[in-house]
């Protein structure tokens, strides 16, 4: 690319909030309309994983950051259960306009998570880590709030992490999870 054209940037609404996770530049705190969030299972995946859904009205807060030279290799092969989308409508915190895609599943590939295909609990509380940190406990509520699929249990497995960016919590981020499942009344499974 030019030095005259900007880089493009993705909104990241799981994982892609907790900044541990990848060093992608310029990141800033944003807010999406037309989209929400929810836990599936694709067939490409064994376990669920969270997607962005259009959905009239609905607002997610998440953390837009570049993708220099637009080069994209490196985070579709990260989200390769994912397709990438315009995002059109979109508050954020960096300085200057910018073109921002989102990641999402494709609605045919997908089902909702199960017994048999999980929630991993290293995953969840990665990406929870990333909105205490961006967002503090107000926002990492609303996470919990705007989230759909709570159905689908939650297979423990923070002993030995099987999600590969998975991040150690603190006593206090550890307690904020727990507590959050018990109130949504999520089943934990201790084997997959």
């Amino acid at each position: 690319m030019s030095d005259s054209t900007p880089d493009p940037f993705f909104f990241g609404y799981g994982s892609l909030v907790n900044r541990a996770t990848h060093d992608f530049p310029n990141p800033a705190k944003a807010r999406v309309t037309g989209w929400a969030r929810t836990w599936k299972r694709t067939r490409l995946r064994q376990v669920a994983f969270l997607t962005a859904m259009r959905e009239d009205g609905a607002e997610i807060e998440g953390l837009i950051a570049a993708v220099p030279s637009a080069d994209w290799a490196a985070l579709d092969a990260r989200e390769y259960a994912y397709d990438r989308h315009a995002v059109e409508r979109i508050d954020h915190d960096h300085p200057a306009p910018v073109s921002v895609q989102i990641y999402a599943t494709k609605p045919e590939h997908h089902t909702d998570g199960s017994e048999e295909h999980p929630i991993l609990l290293s995953y969840l509380d990665t990406v929870v880590q990333g909105y205490l940190r961006e967002f503090g406990e107000a926002g990492a509520r609303r996470f919990f709030e705007t989230t759909h699929g709570w159905e689908a249990p939650v297979f423990d497995d923070r002993r030995e992490p099987i999600y590969p960016r998975h991040q150690t919590l603190s006593i206090d981020e550890t307690l904020f999870v727990d507590d959050a499942l018990r109130t949504l009344g999520v089943r934990r499974l201790t084997r997959l």
